[in-house]
């Protein structure tokens, strides 16, 4: 019985009916029975079982997404568009429900949630409106051939997505492969699976049977996804060990691979930067809201000298917006994290920065509200005088934890943005254009912001340089990836 999720709100919180693997059409049992207790990370509360798959699981799902395949691929392109239109408005439709789900199930503010049912079926529509842009072309051989290329789709792709958007990257990242002819395998993220199961009930009868799939599960599912000989791809957004844990599974097959893995993001300032707005830009891409759980988030703060104090303030003032609450109640500005290995991993960066000589500014604890009590939730944390050798500098921490730079010298500066493992986003404030996109070739970072952070942009290719990942997504080039060229000449001689 839920009974801490605020009543009112708990009373339209809907779960999802079948708790079971989704394939082939149909709900299913786990061939070993297993199932697996979901718990709100806000209260503590179950949220009831689901099934864990393993291999034979996975055997039986793949088979199923390749008579799906079969079928699907033989789809026009159109038809496939206009089942993409109608499952985003399914999700427009049932958008306040699915973020109760996942607000309850990974701890992230509701308020905010919502706004993943509007990205994701916008995404839908992005793609279904591409599905008849995946062609090939002509190549001239002179009068005595017929030279062209064909793009054809690779066959089932499987999708590993994160905990801290659920339903949101299930259906936005569902668009590409779907629109280019594949089958789908959604493997649920197994601190919060609820929403992909919801997703499956509600979108899945849609679509031919073994087209879209779902399935929850750990590490022998994942595993067992990633090297399976019948899986011609496999997308992931999650940590760096899960990427490179991707990367060697994936060899034996020479399957595809798009890795969005972790961030350690630099804002830049530069001396003529407004303040004000600088503060408002660095809270915002810490992404408070969602407790810093996100591998976009501007965590390292360059400002210089000139501004280094007034900025500095300003956010100070800033995260006062941000106060730990329960998750499904709208007033909540900001959620909680995930599960208590993350809480606990924060913990330990939070005092490792201290004993490194950062200057905590504020926040570094956890919630006093005795409300909160079973709850994963800390404070924002801001910490001043870090330095680019710190571990706080140089490690991704997933959580709401800011650290902020002074410098003087642009040079080094740019050797300390860049002397990171990570290169995903980066947030640089200046009011001289030409400083500014000198800046951002010299960068090392996959998306730049220029007085702006946090935001993405329907049709604008997202992903990371060095350790944040292979690949781009939210654009054509992710559509064009779940494809494959294939070419054929006419000899007409």
């Amino acid at each position: 019985m839920i009974n801490r999720l605020q009543p009112s709100v708990t009373e339209r919180l809907r779960l999802p009916i079948n708790r079971g693997l989704y394939y082939g059409g149909s709900w299913h049992e786990p061939e070993d029975g297993v199932y697996v207790e979901t718990r709100s990370p806000a209260s503590g509360e179950s949220l009831g079982e689901t099934a864990w798959a393993d291999s034979v699981d996975v055997d039986h799902a793949v088979e199923a997404a390749r008579e799906g395949f079969r079928v699907w691929r033989e789809t026009t392109p159109v038809a496939r568009g206009a089942l993409l239109r109608e499952a985003a408005r399914l999700v427009r439709q049932h958008a306040e429900e699915l973020a109760l789900l996942d607000a309850a199930d990974c701890g992230n503010p509701i308020r905010e949630m919502i706004k993943d049912a509007e990205i994701g079926a916008t995404a839908l529509e992005y793609f279904a409106g591409l599905a008849t842009e995946v062609k090939g072309y002509t190549v001239p051989l002179g009068p005595d051939h017929l030279n062209f290329t064909i793009r054809e789709p690779l066959g089932v792709i499987a999708r590993i997505n994160a905990y801290n958007h659920p339903f949101m990257f299930a259906v936005s990242r569902a668009g590409a492969p779907l629109a280019a002819g594949n089958a789908l395998i959604i493997k649920s993220p197994e601190q919060a699976p609820l929403s992909s199961l919801r997703l499956a009930e509600l979108i899945g009868p849609l679509f031919p049977p073994g087209v879209f799939n779902v399935v929850s599960g750990g590490r022998t599912c994942g595993e067992a996804l990633v090297a399976h000989p019948h899986i011609a791809k496999v997308g992931l957004i999650g940590s760096v060990p899960t990427g490179k844990a991707i990367l060697r599974g994936a060899v034996d097959s020479m399957k595809k691979v798009t890795l969005e893995l972790g961030g350690k993001n630099a804002l830049i300032a530069y001396p003529d930067a407004d303040p004000d707005k600088v503060a408002v830009g660095a809270v915002r891409g810490m992404n408070f809201s969602w407790c810093g759980q996100s591998c976009g988030s501007t965590s390292r703060v360059f400002l210089h000298d000139s501004i280094h104090d007034a900025v500095l303030d300003a956010i100070v003032e800033q995260v006062k917006a941000f106060v730990p609450g329960i998750p499904t109640d709208p007033a909540t500005t900001m959620g909680s994290l995930v599960s208590e290995a993350q809480f606990n991993k924060v913990m330990r960066f939070i005092t490792l920065g201290q004993s490194e000589g950062a200057r905590l500014v504020t926040g570094g604890n956890s919630a006093d509200d005795p409300h909160l009590g079973n709850g994963y939730f800390i404070k924002p944390t801001v910490f001043a005088d870090v330095t680019p050798a710190m571990r706080l500098a140089r490690e991704e921490i997933f959580g709401p934890v800011l650290s902020v730079f002074k410098w003087s010298d642009e040079v080094e500066m740019l050797r300390a943005v860049n002397d990171v493992d990570y290169g995903l986003t980066a947030s640089i404030w200046t009011q001289d254009i030409n400083k500014a996109l000198r800046t951002a070739t010299q960068v090392e970072a996959g998306y730049i912001w220029i007085n702006g952070s946090g935001k993405h942009f329907v049709g604008t290719p997202f992903g990371g340089c060095k350790q944040s990942g292979l690949g781009r997504e939210e654009s054509i080039e992710e559509l064009l990836d779940c494809t494959q060229l294939k070419n054929v000449n006419i000899s007409l001689e």
